[in-house]
């Protein structure tokens, strides 16, 4: 493999093509492509100024490198790449990408980063900018740190363990996105998505988890929440809490109390969804729009 090391190169293209090359402490300046259509090509304590450096790539490793504001569109039409310990400073960082691995890296200007990007691990990330992810498949994300609206908009299996996400209008139109011992703040999460799941998460959301068809939470809690379930078929085993929920299409719904329920039997039918109030008795009570019952009593076993 041939070694550069402290070269400062500028100019169009300027390794375009190149292969089976290690590549260290090395500036890549003014000029567009300086890597494209590059194949195994390791970068180490590499610092990226001008836009496009990895187009059409394949088996590009980097460590410690930096890619400055400017580098916009970093990464787009590469397989196979990992990045460890390194700042993404530029928007529009990889598009259209199979294979991608990221750990320990920050990208504090993150707008419409990952787009439809395939089979991608994250660790240790944290993001800021607007629609992460967008129409992204194949994910999984581990001690992941993201703000920024819109979020995984039309992403497609998703596992996220570990987050802290304060986005609105996250998980729009996704499907099959599972996330783990989270923190998500945010207006109208989870709308029109479809197989939605929390397990031990903690939620704060306006008018959030609606038009969700298949919706599972296990252990989580919903804090200053409202209008919640509109139009969702939900599974929900809640500790604490609810306050506001409405007109959920079907399913079951349990919590430790509940404050405002609004059933409108002339928008759904309030027969369809069971809501449960942990360790009461049975009894009945009523909502504004119609009447609504709260079964006690088991929570778990339908879940």
């Amino acid at each position: 493999m041939k070694e550069i090391r402290q070269e400062r190169l500028t100019g169009e293209r300027a390794l375009f093509q190149g292969k089976n090359l290690a590549i260290y402490d090395t500036v890549f300046a003014d000029g567009e492509s300086p890597l494209k259509e590059s194949e195994n090509i390791g970068l180490y304590e590499t610092l990226f100024k001008w836009k496009y450096p990895l187009w059409y790539g394949k088996h590009i490793r980097l460590e410690n490198c930096t890619f400055a504001d400017t580098a916009r569109a970093g990464v787009w039409y590469t397989d196979d790449i990992a990045m460890k310990n390194c700042v993404i400073d530029a928007p529009k960082t990889f598009r259209r990408c199979d294979g991608i691995v990221l750990e320990d890296v920050t990208l504090p200007n993150a707008q419409e980063t990952l787009w439809s990007c395939k089979n991608v691990r994250l660790s240790r990330v944290r993001a800021k900018g607007d629609y992460f992810a967008m129409n992204a498949e194949d994910m999984e994300l581990d001690d992941f740190t993201l703000t920024g609206n819109y979020g995984f908009d039309g992403a497609k299996n998703i596992v996220i363990r570990g987050a802290r996400m304060l986005t609105k209008d996250a998980f729009w139109n996704s499907e099959n996105v599972t996330v783990y011992d989270s923190f998500l703040s945010g207006e109208y999460l989870g709308w029109n998505a479809k197989n939605l799941t929390f397990v031990n998460c903690t939620i704060e959301s306006l008018q959030g988890l609606c038009y969700v068809e298949n919706l599972v939470m296990k252990n989580c809690k919903l804090v200053d929440t409202t209008l919640a379930f509109e139009y969702s078929s939900v599974r929900a085993e809640l500790v604490g809490r609810v306050d506001s929920v409405k007109n959920p299409s079907s399913g079951r719904i349990c919590a430790d109390d509940f404050g405002e329920i609004i059933l409108e039997a002339d928008k759904v039918d309030p027969a369809a969804t069971d809501i449960v109030r942990r360790g009461d008795a049975r009894e009945a009570l009523s909502a504004s729009g119609g009447g609504s019952s709260l079964r006690g009593k088991a929570c778990r076993a339908e879940l």
